[in-house]
């Protein structure tokens, strides 16, 4: 049954459309003013609004500007209703979003055939609209299970496999290993040869690795220098044991990369389902624990998981006390990494990037203490931490006349804390920072786990005047009915898809079917990881938003960012 929203503040007439729609079997919903229309249009999503144009308290014009400003409300058709002598009015109304008009007085027919013929648009719309997502969906399965590089599966490929070995059950008494293998000192080797032997590296090991997989098992990519392996089922712990050591055998022959004879070492951990995990997240976690002891140890060994195996090593305990202080000792700094419109070229935003200025190691990158903040629950103030310094100093440089936006990184176990929209307000309101200037990066991993309590919690900071941004796109679940349901104002486009986009056509095709479908579902887009003059132009060309990256600017201090801006007024293209 299609619903409709009659927004009318004459009670008679409200009465009267409601009691024809109902006739005709619509659902019919009326509000007696704008802000209970917009409140109603927001919790019941009708499919069609009629609205009135002159109400008090809150007028129509205002109504169509407050739904084309959400993206959860402003796919819906509207019909105005307009009284004769406003028929001034009606281009306003149109240019804010009004899909049609009706004059008062209007009869039965007239209102019934302006509904069916908005609703027919609207029905087409919402086809080319799926056309549009099944085709974006298409392209992108092609690519988003397999590594570029190996042509190997990569996690989320990886987790489904699990899960289809198991569907026809276990031999009785018999395991599944699972087992993570990184490359013993990999970075030297990339150091002596380049980053371009170390993939050739890569795919052979990858090649050779193959064999282990058997018609059941799966080898995946993990990252640069980890590959994971879903093995055949083994009766026995000595069993696995035997694989593992077999696969260090194999490696250990030397690889022939362009005349260049390398010999190579790995560490391997192993776990076992069912007896070290019930889901592949545990299993990975379990076996990478023990690939980090395998590593301790002086690599080139394997090592199968226990319980008594601890993941921290001296350096990250040591490293995870000084964590404790440094908040208290001011040695956290926020860099900032400019966001520039590829149509202007001007600098329109900046996303805060905390680092740690260690007294003894020098600048910590966040992929190492990051991790160690999160496991300890030490993410919690040093998020808000970066965010009350990164709202301080916009409201500093807004005071300056230089008004853009600042974008920080929520973590998804800040974001699922209670009260999140009220500490953020008072953080706003103790900054005196318009909330229009600040902008929240969330990844879709801290929102999906539990969809209608984050829904709930991004609405009341959307209606702060948060602008919200789903960060990292593409590497997580990677669910396009997640950008329908959660109102998100900016999609980030992660850098694995920008990195080889002008040499790589099917990153190409997918970069460009994630910009339609962005822009399709009224977000904007950013580009993270733009390097070359090459990739910007390719962005540009195909209308993403902005860019974000080292071809413009590593992230700098404040400072540095001041005189960027000032100098970006005048941009070179």
């Amino acid at each position: 049954m299609r619903k409709i929203l009659v927004i009318e503040d004459e009670r008679a007439s409200r009465k009267l459309i409601l009691k024809l729609l109902q006739a005709e079997g619509f659902e019919a919903i009326g509000a007696e003013n704008g802000s209970i229309g917009l409140q109603l249009a927001l919790q019941e999503c009708p499919d069609l609004i009629l609205c009135d144009i002159r109400m008090p308290e809150m007028d129509g014009y205002e109504v169509l500007s407050r739904l084309q400003q959400d993206p959860v409300t402003a796919m819906i058709p509207v019909i105005c209703l307009t009284a004769q002598n406003d028929r001034a009015d009606l281009r306003r109304g149109m240019e804010l979003g009004a899909n049609d008009y009706l004059t008062k007085p209007f009869t039965p027919e007239e209102l019934l055939s302006a509904i069916a013929t908005q609703l027919a648009k609207q029905e087409m719309r919402a086809k080319q609209q799926q056309e549009v997502l099944q085709q974006a969906i298409s392209k992108f399965n092609n690519v988003v299970y397999y590594d570029s590089l190996t042509n190997l599966p990569n996690r989320l490929l990886l987790r489904e496999r699990f899960y289809q070995i198991l569907t026809p059950g276990l031999p009785s008494k018999h395991s599944i290993p699972i087992a993570v293998l990184s490359l013993d000192h990999l970075d030297r080797f990339i150091h002596s040869l380049g980053t371009d032997y170390s993939d050739l590296l890569l795919q052979a090991v990858s090649d050779r690795l193959l064999p282990y997989g058997g018609k059941v098992g799966t080898i995946a990519r993990l990252n640069s220098e980890q590959l994971a392996l879903i093995l055949p089922p083994v009766s026995s712990r000595s069993a696995a044991a035997n694989i593992a050591q077999s696969i260090l055998d194999t490696l250990s022959q030397p690889f022939d990369l362009d005349g260049f004879e390398v010999f190579l070492t790995c560490s391997i951990g192993m776990a076992l389902y069912p007896e070290d995990g019930s889901d592949i997240d545990s299993l990975l976690k379990a076996a990478n624990t023990a690939m980090k002891v395998a590593q301790q140890l002086g690599g080139n060994r394997f090592q199968l998981y226990t319980a008594d195996i601890s993941e921290k090593s001296y350096d990250r305990l040591i490293l995870e006390m000084n964590l404790h202080h440094a908040l208290e000792r001011s040695e956290f700094i926020v860099y900032y990494q400019p966001q520039v419109d590829l149509r202007t070229g001007r600098m329109v935003g900046a996303e805060a990037l905390v680092r740690w200025q260690h007294p003894e190691r020098g600048l910590i990158s966040p992929l190492e203490f990051i991790p160690i903040a999160e496991e300890s629950g030490l993410i919690i103030p040093l998020n808000e931490w970066v965010l009350q310094t990164a709202c301080q100093q916009a409201r500093i440089w807004q005071k300056a006349g230089y008004a853009f936006r600042v974008a920080v990184n929520l973590s998804g176990i800040q974001f699922n804390q209670p009260g999140l929209s009220q500490r953020i307000l008072r953080i706003l309101e103790a900054t005196g920072l318009e909330p229009s200037c600040l902008e929240l990066e969330l990844t879709e991993s801290a929102v999906v786990k539990q969809p209608e309590t984050a829904i709930a919690t991004l609405r009341q900071l959307k209606n702060l005047g948060i602008k919200l941004s789903l960060d990292d796109f593409g590497t997580g679940y990677s669910s396009f009915s997640y950008l329908q349901q959660f109102p998100f104002d900016v999609l980030k486009i992660d850098r694995s898809f920008v990195r080889n986009v002008t040499e790589d056509s099917k990153n190409a095709a997918i970069l460009i079917a994630i910009i339609q479908l962005a822009h399709s579902l009224n977000l904007k887009v950013v580009a993270e990881g733009v390097e070359t003059f090459e990739q910007q132009e390719f962005l540009r060309q195909h209308q993403c938003d902005m860019m974000q990256g080292y071809y413009f600017s590593s992230p700098v201090p404040a400072n540095v960012l001041e005189q960027m801006i000032v100098s970006c007024s005048n941009p070179s293209w």
